[in-house]
């Protein structure tokens, strides 16, 4: 049975009348549109114990302390305002009154477009909150991206998120893809990025966070999902902003591992081509989501589980795993230049190349106007191919740049990118590490 999706008023109401969901709302940067849907809802005196903005540094600063990085749209913003003011409630809010009382905070940190237009608007929202009267405290983090043109309704969109993120905490934690399903009620599709969640407390005591950010990606709430070494998921801009990125292509259900031996010969090259170091640079392997997408109206709860345990495999081996929806190298290469990056490198096969540069796989009236698309997206002055080669076991011969077969029309614009070196052949390989394809 479908699930209904109460309207935004009718959500706010709902936790207005509850009497025993009691709570606090801090909000920085965007006005206080959150508990604004509340106090229009009626009832708020049920809800609300307080709501603040402190958008003065100094007054921030005094209340939550101050911010070594100096970034106050942050998660380590986000967590000590959730800190300060769930405890100021448990201190402040005793006696028979609120013995029955489910406490919760809302917090939210958020820069919105600017009046020049200038920035990136993002930001993060949590929630902690008690699943239980006395029971011990749940947290629910997001990180947004609002992609409206508009301020207003920016701060529009803000609010409606901030309803649903206590409404779904209150009645669909139990149920995580619903609650992730959820946080976009009401909302136009194009408005908003949910880039990540992080979840912890006893009632996500069996959610599996990789699954909750990969089904960002199965709804349309985001490209892609980053995970860390440990498996624990982060977020995409703080990882990747201007370092040296270094990606490895997988497909969905590859049957064997990467190749790695090829793999680390690419990460050697693109070293010593940028002179990017270890401190700096960003290996990542990425696993692509994007092709399932496209053959599904909707993505199998088994599919979402291989892309976890793939994830948490490929993690076990050392590395940083990206899983995203990007079918062709061009998408892939213009999100990453999002995170003003230093250096791109791409590692793909040969054999990928070839299916680029051959007119047969394009609609042959537009494949002039196709390839210069994908070029113009591909390639910049910091984002190269590193070519790794394929064995043609029919014609038992190694294929690179060099000898790849290249439609005669193509030809003039793949000898320029070989030239001016945006595709690069890997070198010094052993030729017991190139796989037949």
């Amino acid at each position: 049975m479908a699930r209904e999706i109460y309207e935004t008023k009718r959500k706010a109401l709902k936790i207005n009348l509850n009497p025993d969901i009691y709570g606090t709302f801090a909000e920085i940067g965007a006005g206080q549109e959150v508990a604004r849907n509340f106090f229009e809802a009626g009832a708020a005196s049920g809800t609300i114990a307080k709501t603040m903005s402190a958008y003065d540094m100094a007054f921030s600063d005094a209340i939550y302390g101050v911010e070594e990085s100096g970034r106050y749209v942050s998660r380590t913003r986000l967590n000590k305002m959730l800190d300060h003011e769930f405890d100021l409630l448990t201190e402040r809010l005793q006696g028979e009154k609120y013995k029955s009382k489910k406490f919760f905070a809302f917090a939210d940190t958020v820069t919105t477009l600017n009046f020049t237009k200038s920035n990136e608007p993002h930001g993060w929202i949590g929630i902690r909150f008690q699943h239980e009267v006395d029971g011990p405290t749940n947290d629910i983090v997001i990180h947004v991206r609002l992609l409206d043109s508009d301020n207003r309704l920016q701060t529009k969109v803000l609010g409606i998120l901030g309803v649903n993120l206590v409404f779904a905490a209150y009645y669909y934690a139990e149920d995580p893809q619903t609650m992730i399903e959820s946080l976009a009620d009401n909302l136009s599709v194009g408005s908003v990025e949910i880039d990540l969640v992080k979840v912890s407390g006893p009632i996500f005591e069996k959610a599996n966070e990789r699954l909750l950010n990969l089904y960002l990606i199965a709804k349309g709430f985001a490209k892609a999902a980053i995970f860390k070494p440990d498996a624990k998921a982060a977020q995409i801009k703080d990882y990747l902003y201007k370092k040296n990125i270094i990606i490895l292509r997988t497909k969905y259900r590859q049957k064997s591992n990467p190749n790695f031996d090829l793999f680390n010969l690419a990460v050697e090259e693109f070293r010593k081509n940028t002179g990017a170091t270890p401190e700096d640079t960003v290996v990542l392997i990425e696993v692509l989501m994007g092709n399932v997408l496209d053959e599904n109206s909707s993505i199998t709860d088994e599919d979402l589980n291989y892309f976890a345990e793939r994830a948490e495999y490929l993690c076990s081996t050392g590395n940083n795993i990206l899983v995203s929806n990007f079918r062709r190298n061009n998408h892939l290469a213009e999100f990453v230049q999002s995170f003003k990056p230093k250096h791109v490198g791409i590692a793909t096969n040969v054999y990928n190349l070839k299916n680029i540069f051959t007119t047969h796989n394009y609609n042959k009236e537009n494949y002039t106007n196709e390839l210069l698309s994908y070029i113009s997206g591909m390639f910049s002055k910091n984002v190269k191919l590193y070519a790794y080669p394929y064995l043609d076991k029919k014609k038992e011969q190694i294929v690179t740049t060099k000898n790849m077969p290249v439609s005669e029309e193509a030809k003039p614009l793949f000898d320029f990118l070989l030239q001016n070196k945006y595709i690069i052949d890997i070198e010094n390989y052993d030729e017991k590490f190139v796989k037949t394809v």
